[in-house]
This record gives structure tokens, C-alpha cells and sequence, in this order.
């Protein structure tokens, strides 16, 4: 008996590609779904062609084997074919609640009722996403990282109606395929992950806006300092190797000195205001030629190969 899961992935831009090609990798048969002009726009096919040979040239897969994976793998407009096909949609479309409310209720009416709905969104609550569905107990957010090839955290996050059976399935599901998934208790603005990270955003902006360091120093102190550790001993192994009563001496003198605001930073406004938007318009906080953002995606699937191959994690 075959035991793996015939996968959908509604919306075959970056995430959803990415997605579906974890899935292809393991074994599922997968299908993507073209929405508005992902046709004429998308490639998925093709993007998970190139992903696989940058793999294959860094010895993660065998390049005999990509014909093999993308053979898993077809392309559908149709709502009602995805729906008959799928054992687990995975939703991958734009940011807009009430875009995504109508594709899950469309998709709840159509799919089967042991058929698990999932969505990608980073940002807005699936407890809402989940509103205009009927069958609201399998609608779960599974939030995958880009790239959602080669980063093997998803957090799958509980709503108010889910069934704990479903989060359960889910898990299992994406721990089979590979990847390290944590589960969210409560449906909170930005999840878990994302809450983490840009606290982190807001204090490196900071130190910018303060003139404390330059932004090359700051993103240096990450790289070359405590950002090498953390994938190997994150924040909570850290304070209980260090010690709670010295993690709290820290924080008595140190909190009252860092960023609290509740407000996105003037000087990031100011940076969106003038026009400066990082690589889309080659300054940023800091200057990019199109030959250093060539490097720096490059540098950056090539680094996250060498990272998850030494911990283990590919």
C-alpha cells in the first residue's frame, strides 16, 4: 500500500514551487495550481529543474534522479481536478484575507472531508483564514521558510476550530518529508519564528538608526558572532546553560537600553519614503549591484546546502 500523499499546492510562485518540490523529493505525486496569471507568469516545472540541478552540483541528489522527481509532478487550472486529486492542499497565494477566506471555502465545498487544508500565510491569522469555511476543523497553517527546499523548519499553527487529530496528521506528514516542524499553540500575529526574527530587526535597525554601528557591522556581529551558534544551541539552551539568574542580571541592566517601540522605525520609513527598497532598487540600507545580488542569492542556497550537510539537516 502506498502511504504517501497526494499533494496540491495552490499558487505556483516562489513559495508554493519550493513546496511542492519538498514534497516531489520525497516520493508524493504533487500538483500545482495555477492562479490568475501563474501560467503566463510561473514556471514551477522549470524552477524546480534549476533548484534541483544547484543541488545535484553540490552532491546533495544524484542528477539522474531530477527527471525522476519532476516526473512526480503536474500543472492544473482547475479547482475541481486539485480537489479530486488531493489528500493535502497546501494554499500558497497572495497575502489578502479575504482572497484567501474564498479559496479555502471554495476548497472545503469541493474537497473530500478527510482532504487537510493548509496555509502558508506568514502573517495573517488562520483562525480568520478558516471563518467562511464550513468543515473549519481541517483548515491548519503550516508556515514553510523560503527556501522551502533546503530550510527544514514549518510551523504548524493551531486555530480555534482545528482538530487535534489534523495537527497530529500534519505533523507527521511534514516530518516524513523531511523537515522539522513546531507546532503553535495559539494563533498569535507572526507565529512564532517570525516573532523571533524581527524582534531581532527591530534592535539591528536601531543600532543603525542610533549610529551605534554601521549596517555591514551589524549584519557582520550576526554572521561572525552568535548567528554561528544559534543552530546549534538556540536562545533557551543558552540561558539554562548560562544560567537563569545570570539571564536575568542581563536583562535587569540591559533591558531598559535596547529598542521597545511599537512602531516600525522613522529611519526604515525614511528608507521606503526615499525610494531605497535593498535589492529591488539596488540601495537598502546598504548599495547592491546586480552582480552583488547575483552573489548574494547565490551565496545564500550554496551556504544553507553547506550548513544543513554539516549539522546534518539535508
Amino acid at each position: 500500500m502506498n502511504e504517501k500523499k497526494r499533494i496540491a499546492v495552490l499558487g505556483a510562485g516562489v513559495m508554493g514551487t519550493g513546496i511542492g518540490q519538498t514534497f516531489a523529493m520525497k516520493g508524493h505525486e504533487v500538483m500545482m495550481i495555477y492562479v490568475y496569471d501563474d501560467k503566463l507568469r510561473a514556471k514551477p516545472i522549470e524552477t524546480m529543474t534549476e533548484n534541483l540541478k544547484i543541488l545535484a552540483e553540490n552532491g546533495v541528489i544524484e542528477e539522474a534522479a531530477i527527471p525522476e522527481v519532476i516526473g512526480r509532478v503536474r500543472c492544473t487550472e482547475s479547482l475541481e481536478e486539485a480537489a479530486e486529486f488531493a489528500d493535502v492542499i497546501f494554499e500558497c497565494i497572495v497575502e489578502n484575507l479575504a482572497v484567501k477566506q474564498d479559496y479555502f471555502a471554495k476548497l472545503d465545498a469541493m474537497c473530500k472531508e478527510s482532504t487537510i487544508l493548509a496555509t502558508n500565510t506568514s502573517a495573517i491569522s488562520v483562525t480568520e483564514i478558516a471563518e467562511k469555511s464550513i468543515h473549519k476543523e481541517r483548515i491548519i497553517g503550516t508556515h514553510f521558510w523560503n527556501p522551502a527546499y533546503l530550510v527544514p523548519l514549518v510551523e504548524v499553527i493551531k486555530t480555534r476550530y482545528v482538530a487535534e487529530d489534523i495537527v497530529q496528521e500534519t505533523y507527521d506528514l511534514l516530518e516524513k518529508a523531511g523537515k522539522c516542524p513546531v507546532i503553535v499553540q495559539k494563533d498569535v500575529p507572526g507565529f512564532l519564528a517570525n516573532r523571533m526574527q524581527h524582534a531581532l530587526f527591530r534592535e539591528a535597525i536601531s543600532i543603525v538608526e542610533n549610529e551605534i554601528a554601521t549596517a555591514e557591522d551589524v549584519d557582520k556581529a550576526i554572521k561572525y558572532g552568535f548567528g554561528m551558534r544559534l543552530g546549534v544551541r538556540a536562545p533557551m539552551e543558552v540561558i539554562d546553560a548560562g544560567g537563569t539568574d545570570l539571564t536575568y542580571s542581563i536583562h535587569e541592566y540591559l533591558f531598559p537600553h535596547i529598542e521597545n517601540s511599537k512602531e516600525p522605525s522613522r529611519l526604515l520609513k525614511q528608507k521606503m519614503e526615499e525610494g531605497k527598497l535593498g535589492f529591488k532598487s539596488g540601495e537598502g540600507f546598504m548599495k547592491w549591484s546586480k552582480e552583488e545580488i547575483e552573489k548574494s542569492q547565490k551565496d545564500l542556497l550554496e551556504g544553507l546546502i553547506k550548513v544543513a550537510r554539516a549539522l546534518d539537516r539535508i
